[in-house]
């Protein structure tokens, strides 16, 4: 099931903090447990590795 729009995205404050650090284009892998992350347009142009 998806979330509800009335709530808006989930992204995990400790995942976008680990983004917000990196530089555009760094090639360093974010590891996360946060699976319901939405990836947001920070997101983007990173490498990101989910640990089951």
């Amino acid at each position: 099931m998806s979330r509800s729009l009335k709530k808006g995205p989930y992204i995990d404050e400790r995942l976008i903090a680990k983004i917000q650090r990196l530089h555009q284009g760094d090639q360093t892998i974010v590891n996360t447990w946060s699976r319901d992350s939405v990836i947001s347009p920070e997101m983007v142009g990173f490498r990101r590795s989910q640990i089951r």
